[in-house]
């Protein structure tokens, strides 16, 4: 199985060797960018020993896994490096390994396996844009059309 590695998966501190989380890994170079720590840097570099594979995702990939992000009302949400993940996996057929719920919730939208790490995997969750000023309901943030008040993501 190929495995794409959000930064959580060094973070946690959880082998990433054996049978469970067997076959090919890679990740982003935006990843790698955000081990800042002792640990999670050794950890990369054990993983790196071992074949771990750093890539750059496409263009196309990142453009349509932002374009999903946006429609799902998590855009604001998703960091750029969360896209590149996405987007790698996207472009590489593979699972992602993550305990971030809007990296989970955008990717099960893009039909990717989602493998959780400590915490339990993420329900799918749907968003609506409320105006704060006049209650109308809109398809996206921004700003009332009418009232000129912000739009609010409400969980729906």
């Amino acid at each position: 199985m190929r495995l794409v590695l959000d930064s959580s998966a060094f973070f946690a501190g959880v082998s990433l060797e054996g049978s469970l989380f067997g076959g090919e890994l890679c990740t982003t170079p935006s990843v790698v960018s955000e081990l800042r720590d002792l640990s999670s840097k050794a950890r990369f570099d054990l993983l790196c020993e071992r074949g771990l594979r750093v890539i750059d995702p496409e263009t196309e990939s990142v453009r349509q896994v932002r374009e999903v992000a946006v429609a799902m009302g998590e855009g604001s949400s998703l960091s750029t490096t969360d896209c590149e993940v996405l987007a790698l996996a996207l472009q590489c057929e593979a699972a992602v390994l993550s305990d971030d719920y809007a990296l989970q919730n955008v990717g099960r939208s893009l039909h990717l396996r989602i493998i959780p790490l400590h915490q339990k995997g993420g329900r799918n969750i749907r968003w609506k844009f409320r105006c704060s000023g006049c209650g109308r309901y809109y398809g996206g943030p921004g700003e009332c059309k009418v009232c000129g008040a912000l739009i609010q993501r409400r969980l729906k």
